[in-house]
C-alpha cells in the first residue's frame, strides 16, 4: 500500500473511532464497547427483572400495590422519593468523547424503564430517570452531583449511571457523604476497595481481571511472547497491571512492557517500533478503538503479524467496516464482560432484544444496549429490596443495594456485594472471534439478522490467574 493511501486511511479509522467514542485518557465506558466503554461508551442498561417489564409478574404485582410494603405509607422516604416518583440519577457523557455509545446506553435505560413503570413502577411509584450531560468533564461532572444529590426537584436517591473513572472518583467521598449509592460505567478494579468508591458499586469484571483472562486464553491459543501497551491512568492502567500479573503467573516473557506508554493524541511510532521489533505473539492493548486502529494499522504495514486482544473498550465494533476490518478479522480477538447483542438465546438476551424492537424498532444495532440493560436490572433489584425493608430513604437504598443478589439472566455473571469484596468480585470474562461475516453495519435492532461481527470463543469462563487473585487493593493505584 502507498504511504499516502495508508495515511488517509489512518485518518478515515481515527474519525470512525472517534464517532464511536474515543478517549483522551483513555476511560473506559466504551464497554462493547462492551464495556465501554469507555468510550461510552457505554451507555444505558435495561429491564425488568424478569425480562421484558410488561411480561414480569413480580413486577406487576409491585406495580399493581398487591404488596403491602409497597403502600406509600409503608416506606421511610427523604429525597428522591414520594408517594408517586421514585427518582434515580444519571450524570451521563451525552455530548462528550463518549457520547455516541452512553447515548446508546441510556437509551436502553430508558426503554427498561419504560417497560417497569407500564407494569405499575416499583412500589406503586413510578421510577423516573434525571439524566444529566457530564460532557467527559470533571467539573461538569461535579456540578452535576451537587444538583443530583440536592433536595431540590432534580435531588435522588441513588446515582443508576456515574460515567468515567475519574469522574466518579471525584465524587466518591462526596456519594458518602450524601449516602448515595452509584453504579459506575466505568471497569476501574479500585472500586471494590472501601478506601477508593465505598459507596460505588462494581458492575462486572474488572479491568485487571478481565486482563488476566484475556492473556491467559491468547497465551495458550497463539504464544508466550507477549507485547503489553496501554493509556496511563487508572483505565490503562489497571488492564496492564493485569495482564503483567498473568505473565508473571503464567511464565511469559514480556518481550515489550508499554504500561503507560501509550498517551492519547502523541506520536504513537515509538510504540508502533517497539512492538515490531519484539518479535511478540501476542499484543495486549489497553487503550481506544481510535488508538488501536493507528497502532495496530501501522505495525501490520510494517509486517507484524503477532495476534492482538484488549479490555473491552480498546475495540469498537465499527472499525470491522472500515479499510483495517480485514485486519482485525485475521488478527483481533475482543475481550469483554458481557454478552453481545444477539449472540445467545439467553432470558435476558430475548428480553433487551424484544424490548429494543417494540420501543426503538429503528434504533441502530449495538452491543451497549446490554450494559444499559443491566443497569436497569440491577437498580430495579435494588429498589425492590429496598421497598421489602420498608425504607427508600438514601441509606435504605444504600443498605438494601449491599445485601442484594442480582439475577442478570444470562447477559452477565450474576453480581453481589454482600461480604468481602474477594468474594463477591467478579472475576469471569468472555472472549469472541472476530467475524466480518457476521457484521451488518447499517443494521436496526429490527434487523433479525443483525449483528456487530462477533462470535462466542469462550464465556463466561474465568482462569486459574483470576481465580486465585487476592484483592488487598485496586491493582493500579495512582500516585
Amino acid at each position: 500500500m502507498k504511504r499516502t493511501k495508508w495515511w488517509a486511511m489512518l485518518v478515515a479509522l481515527v474519525l470512525i473511532a472517534a464517532s464511536c467514542g474515543g478517549s483522551d485518557d483513555g476511560d473506559d465506558t466504551a464497554a462493547g464497547g462492551e464495556d465501554a466503554a469507555e468510550s461510552t461508551d457505554e451507555s444505558a442498561d435495561d429491564e425488568s427483572e424478569d425480562g421484558d417489564a410488561t411480561d414480569d409478574e413480580d413486577t406487576t404485582d409491585e406495580g399493581e400495590g398487591g404488596d403491602d410494603a409497597g403502600a406509600a405509607g409503608d416506606i421511610a422516604t427523604d429525597i428522591g422519593v414520594d408517594d408517586e416518583v421514585i427518582r434515580i440519577g444519571y450524570n451521563a457523557d451525552l455530548s462528550g468523547l463518549f457520547a455516541p455509545l452512553v447515548l446508546q446506553i441510556i437509551e436502553a435505560t430508558e426503554v427498561y424503564w419504560e417497560g417497569v413503570n407500564e407494569a405499575g413502577g416499583i412500589g406503586g411509584r413510578m421510577v423516573e430517570p434525571v439524566i444529566l450531560d457530564n460532557a467527559y468533564d470533571v467539573p461538569k461532572h461535579l456540578e452535576n452531583h451537587e444538583i443530583l444529590s440536592g433536595e431540590g426537584a432534580e435531588g435522588v436517591v441513588m446515582i443508576g449511571q456515574s460515567t468515567g473513572s475519574p469522574h466518579t472518583a471525584a465524587t466518591s467521598d462526596l456519594l458518602v457523604e450524601d449516602d448515595l449509592a452509584a453504579l459506575p460505567l466505568s471497569w476501574y478494579s479500585g472500586w471494590g476497595d472501601e478506601a477508593i468508591g465505598k459507596n460505588v458499586f462494581e458492575v462486572q469484571t474488572n479491568y485487571c481481571l478481565e486482563s488476566m483472562n484475556g492473556m491467559t486464553h491468547m497465551s495458550e491459543t497463539h504464544g508466550t511472547n507477549v507485547a503489553i501497551i496501554s493509556f496511563p491512568g487508572e483505565y490503562g492502567q489497571d488492564g496492564a497491571q493485569g495482564a503483567k500479573l498473568a505473565a508473571e503467573a503464567l511464565g511469559l516473557n514480556v518481550v515489550f512492557d508499554g504500561e503507560g506508554a501509550v498517551v492519547p493524541g502523541s506520536d504513537q511510532t515509538p510504540v508502533i517500533t517497539e512492538i515490531v521489533n519484539s518479535d511478540a505473539d501476542v499484543v495486549w492493548a489497553t487503550v481506544n478503538p481510535g488508538t488501536l486502529a493507528e497502532i495496530m494499522g501501522g505495525a501490520i504495514q510494517q509486517g507484524f503479524q503477532g495476534q492482538w486482544s484488549g479490555n473491552s473498550p480498546t475495540y469498537n465494533f465499527q472499525l470491522l467496516a472500515s479499510d483495517l476490518g480485514p485486519a482485525l478479522d485475521q488478527f483481533y480477538t475482543h475481550s469483554t464482560y458481557t454478552a453481545l447483542w444477539n449472540t445467545d438465546d439467553t432470558p435476558g438476551m430475548t428480553e433487551v432484544v424484544e424490548a429494543m424492537r417494540e420501543r426503538r424498532p429503528d434504533a441502530p444495532v449495538s452491543d451497549v444496549y446490554l450494559i444499559g440493560w443491566i443497569n436497569g436490572i440491577i437498580v430495579q433489584t435494588i429498589l425492590e429490596q429496598a421497598v421489602e425493608n420498608g425504607d427508600l430513604t438514601r441509606a435504605g437504598v444504600l443498605a438494601a443495594a449491599n445485601e442484594v443478589s442480582v439475577d442478570l439472566k444470562g447477559l452477565a455473571p450474576n453480581q453481589t456485594w454482600a461480604g468481602d469484596w474477594n468474594d463477591f468480585v467478579v472475576r469471569e470474562s468472555y472472549v469472541y472471534d472476530i467475524d466480518s461475516s457476521l457484521l451488518t453495519p447499517e443494521g436496526t435492532v429490527s434487523d433479525e439478522g443483525a449483528g456487530t461481527g462477533f462470535s462466542l470463543i469462550d464465556g463466561p469462563f474465568v482462569s486459574e490467574t483470576a481465580a486465585n487473585h487476592e484483592f488487598s487493593s485496586a491493582c493500579f493505584v495512582a500516585e
